[in-house]
């Protein structure tokens, strides 16, 4: 049972939710972000079972959750004096958890998509001697613009990630190149 008065301790949950929600639009579980928010918000380590009575979860969800959490550095075990049971707190830099995921989990999937885009690329180009048509050049035009934005936006994590500055406009202007020169192309007399 919480310390906290009924209704602060039902705010909490409203606020575990809310995390809940968020964290399952990331691709996490919903109950990763509602544990790490109850750890987060109480201020104290608190039980498995504790955890399993607040959140109305079961046991072995409970340690599931808890050893997911603490495989991504959001939760870590604790030791209370005097108690025989493990405690769980949650770490409390929100930004440390964050960067964590982009640079394991989107940093990886970027740098992914980047290499199949460009392996991609070779071939349409390859194919490009054979096929010069108006539809081959706009598909490898595309291409090029997805090869551009896996790049960029790898940049713009990375900056991110080391707080560095971050200029969208390169972000922004993806693929306008392609079709400012398709329109002078089109008609060189006509203004942009």
């Amino acid at each position: 049972m919480s310390d906290r008065p009924a209704a602060t301790a039902q705010a909490v949950l409203q606020i575990a939710d809310a995390v809940g929600a968020l964290m399952e639009g990331w691709g996490f579980k919903r109950n990763m972000g509602r544990l790490w928010t109850l750890l987060y918000l109480e201020l104290r380590p608190l039980s498995a079972p504790e955890i399993c009575e607040r959140l109305a979860l079961s046991s072995g969800a409970v340690s599931m959750l808890l050893a997911e959490l603490t495989q991504w550095g959001a939760v870590r075990k604790t030791w209370i004096v005097g108690e025989r049971r493990e405690h769980y707190e949650a770490e409390t830099s929100i930004w440390k958890m964050v960067s964590r995921v982009f640079r394991e989990r989107e940093l990886r999937w970027i740098e992914q998509a980047a290499q199949s885009f460009t392996s991609a690329s070779d071939i349409i180009r390859a194919d490009a001697n054979l096929d010069t048509s108006e539809q081959q050049r706009q598909l490898m035009e595309r291409v090029a613009g997805l090869v551009q934005l896996a790049h960029i936006g790898a940049h713009l994590l990375k900056s991110m990630l080391e707080g560095d500055s971050i200029d969208t406009l390169p972000l922004k202007s993806i693929g306008e190149l392609a079709t400012v020169v398709n329109a002078t192309q089109a008609d060189p007399k006509k203004p942009l």
